[in-house]
């Protein structure tokens, strides 16, 4: 298989397998060693990696921007040879509190305008790849949304746009005033409810790029039901498939990723990641590390075969597993 891949129809060049950035800083405890994570990206950027996701709310009640000054740093080196790709509209509600936080979204054309120029400072560049709307705002239509970012796109400060989270019906209305080049929702074996809008990116020529591509880490097969979160800042101590009667409830899907793993002499990472990679040219999944073994073993899925036979009959044997719930996203708050 490739190691690169295109987002749709857009031309934007990407590796096969991005990296996520948030979990360095966000989310899966506490912010980790800076220069280990400087030099864990330089090493991604040595492997092959050219696709790096982060947003603006990823960081600490004292540092919000954390992740984007982490990136911003560590990518500088390298910035012609890699695609940067971040987030507006969001902000946490009591961001002090155990997470995961309730969000507060805002996607008017004034408050995009002061989170690019925020965002462009702190990456320390003069133009971001691909700029995501970070979660729909019900306040601001999407033809709004859409042509504030054909104005950035025409101001040469960004190069391309995405929606994370987003319906058929407004991606429709917002790629029909200014092309959509990716789409960003939560995809895994144990979170297939998007599926249903790959027939409409396929249709409109616009790239999917999966987070949480491994359920949050469940299906790496690193974890068993011993294991503890700090919950304070650890968003897993509350994430139902890491619940530890979720162990016994998931044992048919791990074991299934187990067996082909053995079959394919992969990893359960490389498989979970390989079965998305193999069923479109388009989607390109982002999964997170603070590990540089992780990295080399996550950009190496891109290698592995799945056949259309063996696509269907995993997803056959998908629709009637027992399996616990999956996080599906942090709540939207009506503030």
């Amino acid at each position: 298989m490739n190691r690169y891949r295109s987002l749709g129809l857009s031309g934007l060049r990407v590796s096969a397998v991005g990296l996520g950035c948030m979990g360095m800083s966000h989310a899966y405890g506490k912010p980790a060693d800076k220069e280990e994570m400087i030099r864990l990206l330089a090493a991604a950027v040595d492997m092959g990696y050219t696709f790096f996701d982060t947003a603006e709310v990823y960081g600490t009640p004292e540092d919000p921007h954390h992740n984007e000054k982490l990136i911003g740093e560590a990518l500088a080196p390298y910035r012609d040879r890699v695609v940067i790709a971040t987030k507006f509209g969001l902000t946490f509600d009591d961001p002090e509190g155990p997470g995961p936080h309730p969000l507060i979204p805002d996607s008017s054309p004034a408050t995009i305008r002061r989170a690019v120029e925020g965002s462009l400072r702190r990456l320390h560049t003069d133009y971001i790849d691909l700029y995501y709307q970070h979660r729909i705002d019900p306040k601001v239509e999407p033809e709004v949304v859409a042509d504030t970012m054909r104005d950035l796109i025409n101001e040469g400060k960004i190069l391309h746009w995405g929606i994370s989270e987003t319906t058929e019906e407004y991606l429709r209305r917002a790629h029909a005033v200014c092309a959509v080049t990716a789409v960003q929702n939560r995809y895994s074996m144990m979170a297939r409810w998007h599926e249903s809008l790959f027939p409409v990116l396929d249709e409109l020529g616009v790239g999917f790029v999966a987070f949480s591509p491994l359920a949050n880490g469940l299906l790496s097969g690193s974890y068993d039901a011993n294991i503890k979160f700090d919950p304070k800042t650890d968003y897993r101590a509350a994430m139902p498939q890491f619940q530890k009667e979720s162990y016994e409830k998931n044992y048919q899907l791990l074991k299934l990723i187990e067996t082909l793993a053995d079959e394919k002499h992969a990893t359960p990472s490389q498989i979970s990641l390989a079965w998305m990679l193999n069923k479109e040219p388009w989607i390109v999944p982002i999964p997170g590390t603070r590990h540089i073994s992780r990295l080399k073993e996550n950009i190496e899925a891109a290698n592995i075969i799945l056949s259309k036979d063996e696509l269907h009959a995993i997803d056959a044997a998908l629709d009637d597993m027992p399996m616990s719930d999956v996080f599906g996203g942090s709540k939207i708050s009506n503030k």
